[in-house]
């Protein structure tokens, strides 16, 4: 159900915050271009795992989720991560160190081809996996925000991210 302001609230007070974003890489991790963001995944890892509001990040063998495959693409990293509410997402997202990677996204990811991000409500515990993940985000594409999946605009409690979001051209 869609609040006034078109938000989408968790249906439960103590419904978590489930967030997948997906990017494809210029070169491979391993890459001098893409030295500066893989040598700093441990260090903003480390900073989302200490702020108020983090509740779980998807982790895979390397330690962070660049060894997980949603897709045939080896250029394709996945990243996901469970919150208390959209305002602390939104505060490390673009309120924090993470905002200055974030800035320079370009440098390091192409255009995907689809939708590369999307929110939705978990009850405490659940962590959906990469398949279901890629899967909502595949159905955001086509049937646009609705509590299955939605974005930054249907998040309630967030507000940072209308000055540090994707220009409309980077979803396509």
């Amino acid at each position: 159900m869609t609040d006034l302001d078109g938000t989408i609230p968790p249906p439960g007070p103590d419904h978590e915050l489930f967030e997948v974003n997906v990017a494809r890489l210029v070169a491979p991790i391993d890459d001098p271009r893409i030295a500066d963001f893989a040598d700093n995944l441990d260090r903003i890892n480390a900073l989302a795992e200490r702020m108020d509001g983090f509740v779980w990040r998807h982790v895979d063998d390397s330690g962070n989720a660049t060894q997980t495959r949603v897709g045939a693409d080896p250029l394709l990293i996945y990243n996901a991560s469970v919150w208390r509410g959209g305002a602390s997402l939104d505060r490390f997202v673009f309120g924090t160190l993470h905002a200055r990677f974030y800035a320079r996204r370009r440098e390091w990811f192409g255009l995907f081809g689809g939708a590369h991000h999307a929110m939705w409500w978990v009850a405490p515990g659940e962590r959906p996996d990469p398949e279901e993940a890629m899967e909502r985000l595949t159905y955001m594409q086509h049937h646009g925000p609705t509590e299955t999946a939605f974005g930054w605009p249907e998040l309630p409690g967030a507000t940072l991210w209308r000055e540090g979001r994707c220009p409309p051209v980077a979803a396509e």
